[in-house]
């Protein structure tokens, strides 16, 4: 892997710059991604004007069934981006789990089956990539609790992009495998996720690597915005009332709700409030604790909880979640590890989703907030299910039964089917209960 010097970027009519959260200083659209006078993040702007003049509903369902329909919205320069069919993933109607929860219009977002990776990220990742590639990288990094690590091994192979990615060296064996499946260099960090960022930050400043989250974060967050934009379109050109979605740096959060406020601004949809709820783990509940305290800073904090992907002890846009959950009359709550589980489970046998620990945390605060009242029943609710379980098969084992094993004779299967039956009774007793 060679070093490589970031070539200057050219930019389309729609974004224009790099501006500062805090305090609006604007930066050429290069690979950086924290302001030099206050040490805010910085976030691409765009030119809304041309935006509202050029692009329409018609105009988009004319493009790619992919993330790239939305390209005038997002920070890339080229007509040719890394497309590897990532987005438009389905909005199920939930209708058991709905019931089940005593809701009437429930909506899963289910990124679970994302392509190529399976999560959320690979929306992230392939406009990050593609932005480095217009930048001049020819390797490319993260730091990752996993479902990064597998989206950016995964494009890059698809780019042709060297690829160095660094994770935990506990991460689950599923999301470990899932990432040299693809050939990059895979350093296990022996330490918590905060730390592997940290050590992350050292290598993009040393070796000049396009790092998606880190020197290419401006760029990278910005895929997150397509949940947003998918949800509006497949809602019938409709916003939602309210939407719970996983926290971890927080980024994801902010960004569903930039991309529902830039369709507004565009005339893509009608304004509408809607209120935005968060979901944490308790072993890892920064952006929770600090919106129960009712505190305006986050207080950092060392990850314990099955819940790996969402695992961010230092969350990054903790802040910007917290003032949008208030802003918008939402709320942001945690659930414990043997709650998570539950979620999953929920998830799956009511509307055959299997989703990962954050899904689990996710369905979990859902329930959560119902049982609470924090929820009208008659709002339309979305649901954001951002990875598949089938990468965090450990979490659940040992809380989903074992197979019946039968001879290879009728009466042998007729006498399992009796005793399954029987159990299955017995369930729906200790749930009446």
């Amino acid at each position: 892997m060679t070093q490589t010097i970031a070539a200057q970027a050219t930019t389309t009519a729609t974004f224009k710059s790099l501006k500062c959260k805090e305090c609006g200083a604007e930066y050429e659209p290069k690979a950086t991604h924290v302001c030099e006078f206050c040490f805010g993040p910085l976030e691409v702007a765009y030119d809304y004007d041309a935006l509202r003049r050029t692009v329409t509903r018609e105009t988009i369902q004319a493009g790619p069934n992919s993330i790239w329909r939305y390209r005038p919205f997002l920070p890339v320069a080229t007509n040719n981006p890394i497309d590897v069919g990532t987005g438009m993933t389905p909005l199920v109607r939930a209708n058991r789990l709905a019931r089940r929860l005593g809701l009437k219009k429930l909506y899963i977002k289910n990124d679970a089956v994302n392509m190529p990776t399976l999560s959320f990220k690979d929306r992230v990742v392939s406009v990050a990539l593609t932005r480095a590639r217009e930048l001049g990288f020819s390797t490319v990094s993260c730091a990752s609790t996993g479902n990064l690590a597998n989206s950016t091994a995964a494009i890059a192979a698809h780019a042709g992009l060297d690829c160095c990615v660094f994770i935990p060296a506990d991460l689950e064996a599923g999301k470990v495998l899932g990432t040299l499946i693809y050939g990059p260099t895979v350093m296990a960090v022996q330490g918590n996720y905060d730390q592997v960022n940290r050590l992350c930050c050292e290598v993009a400043n040393t070796h000049g690597w396009g790092f998606v989250n880190i020197n290419l974060r401006p760029y990278y967050s910005e895929g997150s915005k397509t949940l947003g934009y998918e949800v509006i379109e497949q809602l019938g050109w409709e916003l939602p009332d309210r939407i719970v979605a996983p926290l971890a740096s927080g980024s994801l959060f902010t960004k569903i709700y930039k991309g529902f406020r830039e369709f507004i601004e565009v005339g893509l949809v009608e304004e509408k409030h809607v209120r935005f709820s968060g979901a944490q783990a308790e072993g890892c509940s920064p952006i929770a604790q600090a919106f129960r305290e009712e505190r305006d800073f986050i207080k950092p904090v060392k990850p314990s909880t099955i819940a790996k992907s969402i695992a961010i002890g230092n969350p990054a846009d903790g802040v910007y979640a917290l003032e949008i959950a208030r802003k918008t009359g939402g709320n942001i709550e945690s659930v414990n590890d043997a709650e998570i589980v539950d979620g999953i489970k929920l998830l799956a046998e009511t509307e055959g989703i299997f989703t990962e620990t954050a899904g689990g945390t996710t369905v979990a605060v859902l329930k959560k907030l119902v049982e609470a009242g924090k929820i009208d029943p008659e709002e339309t609710t979305v649901v954001y299910i951002t990875g598949n379980g089938l990468k965090t098969q450990e979490a659940v084992q040992g809380y989903i039964g074992e197979p019946l094993t039968i001879e290879p004779k009728l009466e042998s299967f007729e006498r399992a089917l009796e005793r399954a039956q029987t159990l299955d009774r017995l369930e729906w007793q200790q749930v009446l209960v």
